[in-house]
């Protein structure tokens, strides 16, 4: 982290602080609430055979292609925001992983509860990025808590695999964009999660060491075998640190911790990374309320999140071509 935080540079915009990091932007708002963004796609580029950008109307197209013709298409508006995430064969069929588009659309309506919609641009993160907030009560949560919230620690793969295919523990009034989901906690807390305690992480790293990143074999095995089922399934991978340090050296470590799961859950396991989704959140969420050091804080969470994404229903047809 001593690295990164001699090449911080912040500045000023619109009454926010935005703190720039190779690799990371952190957003500081003057509410005090704090995000971190970093660009997503560069996941998707572990062992592609080409990159390219098109622009096309008002739209921005960056294209993966991997070594057997599969492209990996994200397309952005004009403001950088991710309209929809796509997965094209070699034969040109098309599966619509993400669909932005009914989330934006809702919100132009004036239904969305509470939008508080934050842009910038910077550095090394492709596009704008965007912090939305939505305000919703806890849920009411009538499943078992440890149902809710499963300790991988000695669960059996069916109660991992339940889990990742749970539904929602409340209706879901409408489809939320990626961004609302990754910014409010409460959206979030409508899906059960799984902890991943069996990876144990240094103080001030983000590293998964060889001895442990065998115990990411349920979850990868349980992931795949949905999405098998259903490839427009989504599922966040959290990461959270203990309260030890500063805050924004916590949300960098964070968002590094979920990248290092995700990735090692693609290169090692074959998740499609696409399907992936990475964020950190520092230690906004302790699962052990300290101040100091404390390992259970220092986790990776994972959670299902396309019934938010979809409006509660299962997958979202592909829009028209």
């Amino acid at each position: 982290m001593e690295d990164f935080r001699s090449e911080r540079r912040e500045t000023q915009q619109n009454g926010r602080t935005i703190i720039t990091e190779p690799g990371r932007v952190i957003v500081r708002d003057p509410s005090g609430q704090s995000f971190i963004r970093h660009n997503e796609e560069d996941r998707f580029r572990y062992g592609a055979r080409d990159f390219r950008r098109e622009q096309v109307g008002g739209d921005m197209r960056n294209i993966i292609v991997r070594p057997d013709g599969t492209q990996i298409i994200s397309i952005n508006d004009r403001d950088g925001r991710l309209l929809r995430r796509i997965r094209r064969d070699s034969r040109g069929q098309e599966i619509v992983i993400i669909d932005n588009s009914r989330a934006y659309s809702y919100d132009r309506r004036g239904g969305g509860p509470g939008s508080i919609a934050a842009g910038v641009a910077a550095g090394m993160v492709a596009g704008a990025i965007g912090g939305y907030f939505v305000s919703l009560p806890p849920p009411v949560v009538r499943i078992p808590r440890d149902r809710y919230i499963v300790e991988a620690e000695g669960a059996p793969p069916e109660i991992i695999y339940d889990t990742l295919m749970a539904p929602p523990v409340e209706q879901i009034e409408r489809p939320y964009s990626l961004d609302e989901v990754r910014y409010s906690p409460m959206v979030r807390a409508r899906m059960p999660s799984i902890d991943l305690d069996t990876i144990n992480f240094e103080t001030g790293s983000w590293e998964i060491g060889p001895g442990q990143a065998a115990k990411l074999q349920v979850i990868a095995d349980g992931i795949n075998r949905i999405v098998s089922r259903n490839p427009r399934e989504v599922f966040l991978i959290e990461g959270h640190t203990d309260a030890v340090g500063n805050d924004v050296d916590n949300l960098s470590l964070s968002d590094r911790r979920a990248q290092s799961a995700a990735e090692l859950l693609t290169q090692q396991f074959q998740v499609p990374p696409e399907n992936l989704v990475t964020q950190g959140y520092g230690e906004q969420n302790l699962k052990i309320q300290t101040d100091g050091p404390s390992r259970e804080n220092r986790r990776v969470t994972v959670r299902r999140i396309t019934p938010l994404l979809n409006g509660g229903v299962a997958a979202a047809p592909p829009p028209p071509r």
